[in-house]
């Protein structure tokens, strides 16, 4: 694809633009070691590193644009400079206007908040490949483009792969996108100039405080999804959540609510819940589901909203409601032969460990124990490491700390953090080694008890330093239950 250059430059408010305008873009690059004969450049400054110092090898493997928020000493000859307020607000207007804005060919659907995007995103495009539409899906486990998968690397990618991606969808046929929308994703402005039909915002917990600082800015971020809305979108909210109403009070979008426990657009009430499923009532119908759990309720009832205001007839979303099956990683259960069941689930939040709990409480009889194994990771929010423990421990039978992805810091470190949180409680064990945790809590458990591993879901890597490293909790805690409790 090549464009002319000043044809990118339509909704970019410029500061000071050196050289001819009319020069041939043939890509969009924000890493100097990607750049190609052709390319614009952009110097984004990141929290690592600021792109203004690669401006020259960028150059010099051949961009003939750079963007960029301070002018380099020295211009190179032939090079066009557009010097802007923020380079990442510019390189999602002219990632939208490279690409011929595909998300308006779209019907297009973000989904916010701290726990559920995953789920929700990619239940809504199951239903829809289900009930025969072309769709695309944008989440933290899998890229998906029709019925083709492409491997995740962010939970929402940078505004050129994004606008790319959706491209992609739109000359496969597909008609609907659902995306997740992560806070870093606000923030840094990688979905701007995308045209939303709707927004679904889940809850809002303690996470990402290593990024925002505060809860205040993390709160900030999640509402400006709401607060860009057009008019002519929609945008569904969960009231029970107490950031519910702060996420739309300055949203110009058509806004609906629901609610699990009060009068709603969209209200739902458990009538039964099992290990194995749930019967709901949302709006007056009853329906079977394959999930479990209040969150998986909201989550359920969140998809039921959008489809409907996208258009579907509430009979047939309710109907294709009851053939989903549960996302990878998300509460998957996994029983041995004699009825021990391991539970694996990527509760990473203090919210969401406590909602995993709660769920299985409301299916545990008290003959049956309960095993966590939890970590937290490294380089992350450290506050939440002292809260994820005492939750642990306050409903556990045994509690088993462990390594997530140690990244940088030591594991052991990480475990001390966590244990600042059980206060006098002694019903734990620190095995930093994670495999070895999980064949740990195997052997402890007695025939029929439950194990929670949490923290990683569907994720088949452990980081260890700056290395990823093969290890999916799925597989670990199969080929120990089949050791340990398979008579």
């Amino acid at each position: 694809m090549t464009k002319r250059l000043n044809e990118l430059l339509d909704d970019v408010r410029a500061i000071e633009i050196i050289g001819n305008t009319n020069a041939e873009v043939t890509a969009l690059v924000y890493d100097s070691r990607t750049v190609e004969s052709g390319s614009c450049f952009f110097a984004v400054r990141g929290t690592a590193s600021d792109g203004h110092n690669y401006i020259d090898a960028a150059i010099e493997r051949g961009a003939v644009a750079v963007v960029c928020q301070e002018l380099p000493e020295h211009h190179a000859e032939g090079v066009v400079y557009i010097v802007v307020e923020d380079s990442n607000i510019t390189m999602a207007a002219m990632a939208a206007a490279f690409y011929n804005h595909p998300s308006r060919e779209l019907r297009l659907v973000g989904v916010t908040g701290t726990n559920g995007k995953t789920t929700t995103a990619t239940l809504l495009y199951d239903m829809f490949m289900a009930m025969g539409y072309s769709a695309g899906l944008i989440s933290t486990v899998v890229y998906r483009i029709g019925s083709r998968s492409v491997s995740s690397t962010h939970t929402t990618p940078d505004a050129i792969r994004l606008n790319a991606m959706m491209r992609e969808m739109v000359d496969a046929g597909c008609d609907y996108c659902f995306m997740e929308v992560s806070s870093h994703a606000a923030a840094q402005h990688r979905i701007d100039a995308l045209h939303f039909t709707g927004a679904l915002f889940t809850n809002l917990t303690h996470d990402h405080l290593d990024y925002h600082g505060t809860y205040k800015e993390y709160i900030r971020a999640k509402r400006s999804f709401f607060d860009a809305l057009d008019r002519d979108a929609w945008a569904v909210t969960n009231i029970d959540d107490r950031n519910g109403e702060v996420m739309v009070q300055n949203c110009h979008a058509k806004v609906r609510r629901l609610s699990l426990r009060s009068i709603a657009d969209y209200r739902t009430k458990i009538i039964e819940m099992h290990t194995d499923g749930m019967l709901l009532n949302i709006n007056g119908e009853e329906l079977w589901v394959k999930f479990t759990g209040r969150f998986n309720a909201y989550n359920l009832t969140t998809v039921y909203a959008a489809a409907t205001l996208l258009g579907i007839d509430k009979m047939e979303v309710l109907t294709t409601l009851s053939t989903l099956m549960p996302v990878s990683g998300r509460f998957e259960t996994i029983t041995a032969g004699d009825g021990t069941m391991a539970i694996v689930d990527y509760a990473h939040t203090p919210d969401a460990l406590e909602n995993v709990i709660a769920t299985i409480e409301e299916v545990r009889t008290d003959e049956r124990g309960l095993i966590v194994v939890v970590g937290c990771g490294g380089d992350r929010d450290r506050t939440k490491r002292p809260e994820m423990a005492a939750i642990a421990v306050r409903h556990a039978t045994t509690t088993i700390f462990t390594s997530d992805n140690p990244r940088t810091e030591n594991p052991e470190a990480i475990l001390d953090d966590m244990i600042a949180g059980v206060g006098d409680k002694r019903n734990y064990l620190r095995i930093s080694d994670r495999r070895e945790a999980i064949r740990t809590a195997t052997m402890l458990a007695k025939r029929g008890d439950i194990i929670l591993i949490a923290g990683k879901g569907h994720e088949d890597y452990q980081i260890i330093g700056s290395t990823k490293h093969h290890f999916d909790d799925r597989e670990e805690v199969r080929e120990a239950l089949l050791l340990t409790h398979n008579n």
